[in-house]
């Protein structure tokens, strides 16, 4: 069923080709004498944009368009050709379907199809004749729509430099922003240390002391204090890295930090399969933060998270009923961003003040 959809999608693409090609050449024709002038530059591109839809292209390939550019006229010419030869292939399916009707009609009521009458073995060379031709049809209907889309991603796309360039760009810039992150993690990790477990071991460290003076009552206190240090080293520890995410997998992982929240959190993790360590990774570390903000600083009552994936990408989303007013540019949610953004994926936050709260990440799996 999807095949047939996809063929039907790749029919009706190349069919409006050609109806596209033939607009496209009159417009050069009449155009031609002001081929130069801004404004025919810009419905060029604005033509040149329609068929990147068309095509089903990036945006990438719509953002190269520019209104100055020489570029969409080029294509548009270039195109005229392939557009031709796809109402071609368009025609010769047309023609034998009709052609394929009338036959089954005619034999079907018993009756010669010019000249023909009906036999086995004739029916039998028009059967496997005719399945040939619809092959070829067919696979020409496909080969000019590949044609079409590696046209225009030759012509109309960034230039293959500039792309390397910004690509270079990128990975810098995430290479800056993951090095950012982690001192700041190691930043937080030392605080954590500081105020918290280590101010508690001192002072288990001074009730030992004291019982030891004389004070056996102090045990059942430093007991206490002991088992409140390793609760918190586990969450520092978990903070860091979840442990339970190697031999649980991401569901049970987000599970536990259901647990650990302090307000109502609901958790729907649709997987297929495990998708690889980092994708895992970073997908705990967004919810993690997100519902640790929620329960904070936006107090929240319901929190509500789901992990889905579609094809190679895993996408997250975390919402909240509370206040809003969250900063992207904040410590914890612009560390989220360059960890995903390493993972060439998409971050957003959207929270405005009042609420509600929702923070989503695209995680590619390839």
């Amino acid at each position: 069923m999807r095949t047939a959809a996809e063929g039907l999608k790749v029919l009706g693409a190349v069919t409006l080709g050609a109806l596209t090609a033939l607009a496209g050449a009159l417009f050069l024709l009449l155009t031609l004498p002001f081929v130069n002038r801004p404004g025919v530059r810009v419905a060029a591109a604005r033509l040149a944009a329609l068929e990147a839809r068309r095509l089903r292209l990036g945006t990438a390939t719509l953002d190269a368009l520019g209104g100055l550019d020489t570029r969409p006229a080029r294509y548009l010419a270039a195109r005229v050709p392939a557009g031709v030869l796809g109402g071609l292939m368009v025609a010769l399916l047309v023609i034998g379907a009709g052609a394929g009707a009338q036959i089954t009609w005619a034999w079907a009521r018993d009756e010669p199809f010019d000249g023909m009458s009906r036999s086995l073995p004739l029916v039998l060379y028009v059967v496997v004749g005719g399945c040939v031709l619809l092959f070829m049809d067919l696979s020409g209907l496909v080969g000019v729509h590949a044609l079409e889309r590696r046209l225009a991603g030759r012509m109309l796309g960034p230039d293959r430099t500039e792309m390397l360039e910004r690509r270079i760009a990128e990975l810098a810039e995430s290479r800056a922003g993951i090095v950012a992150a982690v001192d700041s993690e190691r930043r937080r990790i030392e605080r954590d240390l500081h105020d918290g477990l280590q101010q508690r071991l001192v002072a288990l460290s001074m009730l030992i002391g004291r019982s030891r003076r004389g004070r056996p009552e102090l045990l059942e206190q430093a007991h206490q204090e002991a088992q409140q240090a390793l609760t918190e080293l586990r969450e520092v520890a978990w903070r860091v890295y979840p442990s339970g995410l190697d031999s649980l997998g991401l569901g049970e992982a987000l599970a536990g930090v259901a647990e650990r929240a302090g307000v109502p959190v609901t958790v729907v993790c649709d997987l297929p399969g495990r998708p690889p360590m980092a994708v895992e990774t970073a997908a705990y570390f967004v919810v993690s933060e997100a519902v640790t903000n929620a329960a904070k600083h936006a107090a929240a009552t319901l929190v509500r998270v789901e992990v889905r994936q579609e094809e190679d990408r895993v996408f997250v989303r975390v919402g909240d009923d509370g206040t809003g007013g969250a900063r992207p540019s904040g410590g914890g949610l612009s560390g989220l961003a360059r960890r995903v953004a390493a993972l060439d994926g998409v971050f957003d936050v959207v929270s405005p003040p009042g609420g509600p709260t929702e923070v989503t990440a695209v995680l590619p799996c390839g």
